[in-house]
Order: structure tokens, then sequence, then C-alpha cells
């Protein structure tokens, strides 16, 4: 029973395959070319195969480069994601990948930054080498070149007593490979889920370290430091007739002394476009950082929940996109996405932040969440609103039946959807292809998101007026209690109402029976593609993942389950 999952994961698969042999192909033939061409022959006389790494290497590096802006590129992202005419079906879920991508091309990137670092340090070795008293022959005639009047050297380094690390760090190629390096490192040590877990604005200022890291990457190959035979030079010097009788480089003779040129740089050719693409991209959220927003209205929530109503001319969104929110009195430079909990159909948007970390609280205490007295006249603090963007959710209306799975504080996310539900019943008028929806929420403590319990009984009561009742499914389960709660829950479970949400369904107990549920919704909807929707951590992301593979049929007139991951 695996059908149309096979054929999505598949997509995923051959895209990343791809990527893995366009690397592999640069590469080889990269590498192939610097291990054949004549005018390096020379270099490879000093330098021997590590020419060819490093190279090879360089080409990858420059490739990944050229890619590793793209996928945080939101605003390109969303465009693709509502041009339904070019990116439909699985194509438009892999949009949903975009970071896990980006984390990808870091990988290659890392990987080839690696081998290009140590084999240039072997070639440094190797330069410094031929300049020993050891070296003989051909190695002691390149090494020399470049010391009498009108030739051109081969050899960067010019004597065996020279320093090759003050001799690297001297060089515009020393340099701008050293910040680079260090660039990359800050990058990556920073990018590790803990650092992002303790301290999530070390992560977002170290990665900004990539505006460095480009800018040395432009103007690394500037200092032209490998070198071959120039094109003059090979059609008057062949290099494998003439290698052997350097005693008899001579001016006017059938072998004229060789001359050498250093590489063109390439690698901005290679990283222009998604740079000025990225450029773009900041320069429409520093016009959006400009637009006014206005705070309409602030709920403090007795759950440590901040609830922001907010309006903003031309804005547009829909169901599960997120915006990027600034606070300028608290940081100039931070933006931190938070998912849009109001529906289209409001003449608002809203959010709900809960203090996590130094920027939600300090975000909160200016807002006065945190109880504290606020003085009067009391005006809220600008804030800067990035956005909407779009993320998986918003494909939820493009399946005949949708299963809507959020634990703890993901269930941030659906409360748009909900809302948007709410409306399009409301509206006679509309035809969803939607025709049911199931909602599963997962927590600890219920009462730590009040908010959306209130939510949820309010759409209760409404589609209960309205006769929608079978329109949404929902199920609720409680993962932690104490005695004293369990005595309380046991004394009122007689009652219509759940004791702990004041909901009509009651709450379940302990975790879900994944098997159990999505074999039931499979028989209640037997030929059908169901969308399979998930926020919250990653182990129970891999178990609803493999339920969507376990119960999607291998017929293509069966049942299909299709799985989404909310990520931003």
């Amino acid at each position: 029973m695996m059908g149309c999952w096979i054929f999505n994961e598949s997509l995923s698969i051959i895209l990343v395959v791809s990527w893995l042999g366009v690397n592999l192909y640069l590469f080889i033939d990269t590498f192939c070319w610097y291990e054949e061409e004549e005018s390096f022959l020379y270099t490879r006389v000093i330098l021997g195969s590590t020419l060819a790494w490093a190279r090879a290497s360089a080409v990858c590096l420059n490739f990944n480069c050229m890619l590793i802006l793209l996928p945080i590129s939101r605003n390109l992202i969303s465009f693709i994601r509502g041009t339904s005419i070019c990116c439909r079906g699985p194509w438009r879920r892999q949009l949903d990948k975009n970071l896990k991508f980006h984390k990808l091309v870091a990988y290659g990137i890392a990987v080839n930054a690696t081998i290009h670092i140590v084999a240039h340090l072997c070639n440094l070795e190797r330069y410094h080498s031929s300049q020993s008293a050891e070296a003989e022959g051909l190695l002691v005639a390149l090494s020399k070149l470049g010391d009498a009047p009108n030739e051109s050297y081969l050899n960067p380094i010019r004597t065996f007593h020279t320093n090759t690390t003050t001799e690297l760090l001297t060089t515009i190629a020393g340099i701008t490979g050293l910040m680079i390096s260090l660039a990359l490192i800050l990058i990556m040590t920073s990018s590790t889920e803990f650092i992002r877990q303790v301290s999530y604005e070390l992560f977002w200022y170290t990665h900004h370290v990539f505006i460095i890291f480009f800018i040395s990457l432009a103007i690394h190959g500037a200092g032209r430091i490998v070198r071959g035979q120039t094109p003059e030079s090979v059609l008057l010097h062949n290099a494998t007739f003439c290698r052997d009788r350097h005693a008899e480089w001579r001016p006017a003779t059938r072998c004229p002394v060789p001359q050498f040129s250093g590489k063109e740089p390439s690698a901005w050719k290679w990283v222009l476009g998604p740079v000025v693409l990225y450029a773009c991209e900041r320069i429409i959220r520093f016009w959006r950082f400009q637009q006014e927003v206005v705070i309409t209205k602030v709920v403090s929530h007795p759950s440590g929940v901040l609830e922001l109503h907010m309006k903003k001319r031309n804005f547009k969104m829909a169901p599960g996109q997120y915006v990027l929110i600034q606070c300028p009195s608290i940081s100039s430079l931070e933006w931190h996405p938070f998912t849009l909990t109001s529906a289209p159909q409001d003449d608002f948007f809203s959010v709900h932040i809960r203090a996590a970390g130094d920027w939600t609280e300090a975000l909160c205490k200016a807002f006065g969440a945190e109880g504290q007295a606020l003085k009067e006249p009391w005006r809220p603090p600008r804030l800067a609103v990035d956005g909407p963007f779009g993320a998986a959710l918003t494909d939820v209306f493009h399946y005949p039946v949708s299963v809507c799975i959020a634990a703890g504080i993901g269930a941030t996310p659906f409360a748009s959807l909900l809302k948007s539900l709410w409306y399009k019943c409301c509206e006679s008028h509309t035809q969803l292809k939607l025709s049911k929806v199931y909602f599963y929420w997962i927590c600890r403590d219920p009462t730590a998101f009040e908010w959306f319990a209130d939510l949820l009984l309010s759409l209760e009561t409404c589609m209960s007026e309205r006769g929608k009742t079978r329109f949404l499914s929902y199920h609720i389960f409680l993962t932690g209690w104490d005695e004293n709660q369990a005595v309380h829950i046991a004394l009122h479970w007689d009652e219509n109402t759940d004791v702990v949400t004041g909901l009509k369904q009651k709450t379940f107990y302990g975790r879900p029976n994944w098997n159990n549920e999505f074999r039931q919704i499979a028989y209640n909807h037997p030929s059908s593609n169901i969308g399979v929707f998930f926020c919250g951590p990653k182990t129970l992301s891999k178990t609803l993942q493999g339920m969507c593979r376990l119960y999607s049929s291998a017929d293509p007139r069966g049942v299909h389950f299709y799985y989404n991951k909310e990520s931003f």
C-alpha cells in the first residue's frame, strides 16, 4: 500500500540525486580537464594531482554557492507556490522542503570547501618544497622562472626561506580564503539544532556572516595564485616536446621560455544572479519594513500568550501562511517568523506569540503580557511585518479530505485554517473541494493554549448551529496530568461538556494509536486523495510519514495519503 506516496518520495529522491549528479559531473569533468589540459602541464609537474582536486572542488563550491540562497528567498518561493501553472501537485510539495535542500547544499559547500582547503595546503607545501636544495631538473627550472627579465613566474613561493604562512596572509587569495573559512565555520557551527534552541539570536546573527562569505568568495580568485601557460605560449612552446629540453629554453628557438598567467576568477559569475535575486528579496523586506503597521488590538492571555491584531495596507493572506515580525525597539536586525492565526475573511491579521526566548519575552513585556502596570497614555511599540509567505498548510483546500495534526504550540498554524473553514461553511455560494477535515491536537497541558481551546469551542458552537457538525471531526489528546487533575476529570466525566476544554467532544488521555486512526480514515474514504498536514516534533513527524506510506494503496484507484510538514 504505497502508491502515490512512493511517487512523491521518488520525486524528492530524484531531485537529490540530480543535485548529486550535477556535483559529480562538475567535479569529474573539471578534474579530468586539469589532469589533461596542456596549458597546465608544467603546473602539474610542481603540484601533481592536487591541482585537479583543488580546481574540481572549487567549481563544485561555486555551483553550491549559486544554489544556497535560492531556497531561502521567501518571496520567490511564495511566487512559485502561487503560480499553479508552474507548480502543481508533487512539484508544489517539494517547495515545502526548501529548508532541507538549503541544509543539503550547505553540507555540499562544507565538503567541497574542506577538499579545496586541504588541496591548496598541499599545493602550498609543494610550491615551497620545489624551491629546496633537494629539488632538481625540470622542477628547479620551473620554480626559478620569473627571476630573469621578461619572464613570468609559475611558482608564487620565490625562495625556500619564505615563510609560507606569511606569504599566504599577504595575498588576496590567502586573506579571502581565511575569511571564507572562518565565516563558513561560524555559520555551520551556529546552525546546529542545539545552538538554535539555546540561543536563536546567536544563530540569527552569525548566519548573516554570509555577507562576508560571498564578498570574499567573489574576489578570492583575483589573486590568480594557480597559474598556467598562456594561450600564446602554448602555440610557441609545446610543453610535451620541450619539458625534457628545459636546459635549451632560449628565445627564438623551438623551445622558448614558457610564459604563465593566473586563471581568470569565475566565482562571481556563478553567484551574481542569486546574490542579485536575494538582494531584491532584502530590498522588498526593507520596503515592507517602511510600511505602517497599525496595531488594533492587544490581548494578553493568562497562559502567557500574547495575541496581536494588526492592519497593514494591501495585506492579503491565505490560511496557513506566516509573517516575519521585527520590533525595532528590541532589535533593529532580528526578524522572527510567526504563523498567522486570523482568516483571510477577517478585516485584520493576527498572530499569537508565546514567550519562549529572549526576544519573545521582551516583546510580551513591551506589550504588557506579563501583567506589569503600563503608564498612561500608553503607545504600543512599533512593529514591522514582512510577508505573508506560503507554507505547506496552504494546500489543505486542494484535497477532498484533509487530516490536520498538531502537537503543543504546533496548533497555532491551524487556527487560521479552522477560522477560514468556518467562514467558508457559512458562505452558501462557496463550493469547496474539501469535504471532510480531521483535526488532531496532542498537548501536555491545554491550559497553556487556552486561546486555541476557545477557538475550537466557538467553531463547535457555530457549526452546530448551521448543521455542519460532520464537516469537522476533532480529537484532543492530553498526554500530561497530575493526580489532582485525574480525580477532577473522573468526578466530572459524565457531564455533557469536557471538563478540560469545555467542548462537547471529550478529551482522550494518552497518545493516539496512529495505526487505528489511519486505518479508520482509510476505511471511511476508500478512493480519496487525503492530505496529511503536521506541525510538531521530528519524532512524531517520522511516525506519521510512515503511516502515510503504510496506508497508501498501490492501486491508483485506492486511497492515497500525502504527507506535508509545516516548517519555516
